[in-house]
């Protein structure tokens, strides 16, 4: 079975958009516990060594968003080809 390599890239990196705007929205609401589920996340004790002088902007929002879309479709799209070859 072939899964066709752009659709399936396209709809991981959309996925990954959206995702990484609910992460956004949870940083800016409520900074204290995204720094503690990052912290979880990493298995760090101490998140604050590494992120805590980080500042959520619009800049670093969108940075990161085209960042993340890209890094995902790459990821989609390498998926897709080593499954499609997969025998």
């Amino acid at each position: 079975m072939e899964i066709r390599q752009n659709a399936f890239a396209f709809a991981l990196a959309k996925t990954s958009a959206v995702l990484y705007a609910l992460c956004a929205l949870v940083v800016a609401i409520w900074p204290e516990g995204a720094m503690q589920l990052l912290g979880s996340v990493a298995h760090l004790v101490s998140v604050d060594k590494f992120a805590g002088d980080v500042q959520l902007t619009l800049g670093s929002f969108v940075i990161g968003l085209i960042e993340i879309v890209i890094y995902s479709y790459f990821a989609g799209w390498l998926f897709a080809w080593f499954y499609s070859r997969a025998k």
